[in-house]
């Protein structure tokens, strides 16, 4: 068994979670201005991976431009990585690749706790995406444990690229936010990624 085997129900089961809807969970967070170069790309590689119509274009194409834009926005704060492994717990099956992860260090080398985002892209169905981002988030959780650098709150996203659903895990506690964010609103994506990763980053020593 790995991430993508796993369905919400699944989840919340093995791992002892509860589960609460909120439609609103990160409306409140501010925009923010996407750059000309993100506009400008993002205007031709959006027709370019709905015409392709799969998951590896709309990865490619929408979801990587956002989150490269995103570090450049938090250049000293964050890594960024792609199909990358994250072993937590092979027993419960918390093992396999993860689409994208957000880790608040600098160093781009390996994949370094604290992990506090994953990212999960889909081909049409953000419902479906759930079980497995929710999975990843746990596992997240557990690696960032073991490596003895816990984060209160670990972060999700699973998006079809042009549509963007969030998520949060705190204690045993997992919210599933009911808006859901369209690519024209890339500037409020924007913002919320940048809630998930500003607000965690230990302080910077002067």
């Amino acid at each position: 068994m790995s991430y993508r085997d796993f369905s919400l129900a699944n989840v919340l089961d093995r791992f002892s979670l509860v589960s609460r809807e909120a439609a609103g969970l990160f409306a409140h967070h501010a925009p923010v201005t996407p750059s000309p170069l993100l506009v400008d790309t993002l205007s031709v590689n959006v027709p370019l991976a709905i015409a392709i119509g799969n998951e590896k274009a709309r990865s490619e194409l929408v979801v990587t431009p956002i989150l490269v834009a995103l570090k450049r926005l938090h250049p000293t704060v964050m890594s960024l990585f792609s199909g990358v492994e994250l072993p937590a717990d092979a027993a419960a099956g918390l093992t396999g690749t993860c689409d994208f992860l957000l880790s608040l260090t600098p160093e781009q080398i390996y994949v370094k706790a604290p992990v506090v985002t994953l990212v999960e892209a889909k081909r049409d169905d953000l419902g479906l995406g759930v079980g497995q981002c929710a999975a990843e988030m746990v596992g997240a959780r557990i690696f960032n444990q073991r490596a003895g650098n816990v984060i209160e709150t670990v972060y999700g996203a699973v998006t079809t690229g042009t549509m963007w659903r969030f998520l949060s895990l705190s204690g045993e506690q997992l919210v599933i936010d009911l808006d859901e964010y369209g690519i024209r609103e890339v500037g409020r994506i924007l913002g919320i990624l940048s809630f998930m990763i500003a607000p965690q980053a230990p302080p910077r020593n002067e």
